[in-house]
């Protein structure tokens, strides 16, 4: 089993960032821009383009949009983002990963200023700890991006863009508490050095509370302290060419478990529990040669350290990355060309079989160079062509090439179409993209030598304005996406319920579906900004049709925002709705529920600004006190016996019913899909000094 080598990445998008301002000042003065359809973005063509007249779509979320509901991380900030869903993978850890459009975490390249640094190991933990109040948007693009961000990038992107030092204010602080007793607080500094600009950020996170409202004798969240440091320069040039460097520390301890755990019992199975330590460290810059010609040199690296303990089970990694990309941007005619060279070096080892040969360690070693080109052409004011290839070599898996296409079609300022598609390509680590592999509860069981996973994509996006006689503004965009896989990598909970068994799929699978996004922005103050995906996930073998596992159906997210200018007041009401999904249970006498009910996350907000440079905020989140436990006997099995001492076992391997074990189960911590924290009210202040 190899580990997961995406054929990233990527011409850089930072060298763009010193064009924005002039273009966002422009669009400022545009009614548009109060939606944001008219945002400035890059991360579709890697080139500064406005929202509409790109060839790809890309939605575009600000923090005034997270502001409406205040998180500790990002991977918590994307939960009302139409189509994107944080799935928890472990109830007792609180580990988890992005979905889009229904498809795994594993699918989606998750991007920080356009660099790889989140890579399978810690797209986990590499969400966490990123200050919020240094990020200046976030860039989401659904479907096939692989052109130009790598075979990983079948399923969509996540580009986490900071904010330019010398744009940000001298001084910001946000700190927020929970009745739970969490509390967050995110710092940044802004200070100039002769002719360098420097921003400094430091985001603590802390929660120690052990409460366990379900009475499993479990904690129903899992407690963490965490320290980020993140510093971007930028240095001044002659003929504003860019160089900008940026660095981030950041170490996490935390853990879950039975309530009467301490860390004298850490890898022990006198008590259970699971203790994760992350250190990680990071390097991004990007500097734009000293040439007539536009070239920009790219380059970041990553060092990812992780010692975890599930129960007895020990996961000790050590991750390195380091990128290096070469970017040529060219315009001729009509053609606006993008060629890069680029380079990646993978070192990965850890203390499972999936780094050892004939039981001796063998750390993997991977090179990734690759070549892409990028050719979009307008004919004219309304059609647009993009035309894109790129070919990597894995010095394991060999030759890549994933093409890309993309039309445009702008009928008028307010009705545009456009077409999309591409292939994908990816193999994977399964210890690293699959948190149930590592809790100790069940044992990994490799089927065959597994392929890799190709697939194609493809969706066609339209976007419509309406402007009401009453200066009422309407924006509505509907996706559909199509993506088919063949050699999809498959796990099986059912067959063995011991076991968690990989295989690739003897068949195809398919992830289809349509989503619609509104805003609607009345003059009065009044503003929806509203969401709906319908998704069609399923694999199919021999004729056959199933849903995965944790796959929903449906989902939805609202946002209504209401000023109230005389009082200096805003009000906001954000939420999301799921449809049930289907869940892994241990056998057919299991009494949990086999699919998981329509539930619903939503939270209210007030906030004054009447103090100059201040914001006090306020509210509630889950309001309707929903948890998975509800309509449930029990969220983890065998809670009163996790190591499995009093299991019985027939000579067959198969789990016995007892007195003390009616229903014929095992430890297992593998039903979940929702957040465990209930209601909760919550308290914070802002400050921005300019």
């Amino acid at each position: 089993m190899k580990y997961l080598f995406s054929a990233l990445l990527l011409g850089n998008i930072m060298f763009s960032q010193s064009e924005i301002p002039n273009l966002e000042k422009d669009s400022i003065a545009k009614k548009d821009s109060q939606n944001e359809l008219n945002e400035v973005v890059i991360s579709g063509t890697l080139k500064p383009v406005r929202r509409l007249e790109s060839t790809v779509p890309v939605e575009v979320y600000t923090p005034v949009f997270f502001k409406k509901n205040p998180t500790a991380s990002i991977y918590e900030a994307l939960q009302n983002v139409n189509g994107v869903r944080p799935q928890l993978n472990c109830g007792i850890c609180n580990t988890g990963d992005i979905h889009i459009n229904g498809l795994e975490g594993p699918y989606t390249s998750v991007l920080i200023d356009g660099m790889p640094i989140v890579s399978s190991l810690s797209t986990v933990y590499g969400l966490s700890g990123i200050p919020n109040s240094l990020v200046e948007r976030i860039e989401i693009v659904k479907g096939p991006a692989s052109s130009l961000y790598g075979s990983e990038a079948v399923g969509g992107l996540i580009n986490i863009i900071t904010k330019n030092p010398s744009n940000a204010p001298l001084f910001s602080a946000d700190v927020f508490t929970t009745s739970w007793l969490e509390t967050n607080a995110d710092l940044g500094v802004k200070f100039n050095v002769k002719k360098t600009t420097s921003l400094l950020g430091i985001n603590y996170y802390n929660y120690d509370q052990t409460i366990d409202n379900d009475n499993d004798g479990f904690t129903d969240v899992t407690a963490q302290n965490r320290i980020s440091v993140f510093n971007k320069w930028n240095f001044s040039r002659n003929q504003n060419r860019l160089f900008t460097v940026a660095v981030r520390g950041m170490y996490e301890d935390r853990w879950g478990g039975d309530v009467r755990w301490e860390k004298k019992y850490r890898g022990g199975d006198a008590i259970y529990g699971e203790s994760i330590y992350t250190k990680r460290g990071e390097l991004i810059g990007s500097y734009q040669l000293p040439t007539t010609e536009k070239l920009m040199l790219s380059f970041s690296g990553t060092a990812h350290f992780q010692d975890s303990r599930y129960g007895t089970t020990s996961y000790i990694a050590n991750q390195k990355i380091g990128f290096l990309q070469l970017t040529w941007d060219k315009k001729i005619g009509k053609n606006d060309l993008l060629a890069g060279l680029a380079s990646r070096y993978t070192y990965y080892d850890d203390n499972t079989p999936a780094t050892a040969i004939l039981n001796e360690n063998n750390p993997e070693k991977t090179w990734l160079p690759g070549i892409f080109l990028q050719d979009e052409i307008t004919f004219n004011d309304k059609h647009k062509l993009l035309l894109g290839i790129r070919y990597d070599y894995n010095s394991i898996h060999g030759n890549i090439v994933t093409p890309r296409f993309a039309y445009k079609v702008k009928f008028n300022d307010n009705n545009i179409l456009r077409l999309n598609a591409g292939t994908g390509f990816r193999v994977v680590n399964l210890f690293t993209e699959d948190h149930a592999a590592l809790t100790g509860s069940r044992k990994v069981e490799i089927a065959e030598n597994l392929d890799p996973e190709k697939s194609i994509n493809a969706n066609l996006n339209y976007i419509k304005k309406i402007y009401l006689d009453n200066s009422t503004f309407i924006g509505i965009e509907t996706t559909a996406f199509y993506t088919r896989f063949s050699n999809k990598i498959v796990s099986d909970y059912e067959t063995d319920p011991n076991k968690i068994i990989y295989n690739n799929i003897d068949g195809y699978a398919l992830s289809q579906g349509i989503s619609c996004n509104t805003d609607i922005n009345f003059t009065n103050g009044l503003k929806f900004i509203l969401g709906a995906t319908y998704m069609d996930v399923s694999n199919v073998e021999n004729g056959i049709k199933t849903r995965p596992l944790l796959t929903e159906n449906f989902t939805g997210t609202w946002t209504v925002s209401y000023k109230i200018t005389p009082i200096n007041v805003a009000i906001d009401y954000t939420g999301n709705v799921y449809s049930p999904m289907k869940l892994p249970l241990l056998s057919e006498t299991d009494p949990r529920n086999p699919n998981s009910p329509w539930y619903s996350l939503q939270n209210i907000q007030c906030t004054y600004s009447g103090w100059k440079n201040f914001e006090l905020y306020a509210g509630i989140k889950n309001l309707l006190n929903f948890t998975p436990k509800r309509n449930n006997p029990f969220l983890i099995s065998r809670a009163q016996d996790p190591f499995d001492k009093n299991v019985q076992y027939d000579n067959n391997g198969k789990v016995v019913a007892t007195a003390d074990n009616p229903y014929g189960l095992t430890f297992d911590t593998a039903y979940v899909y929702g957040p465990n924290q209930g209601i909760r009210g919550f308290f914070g202040l802002r400050y921005n000094f300019y």
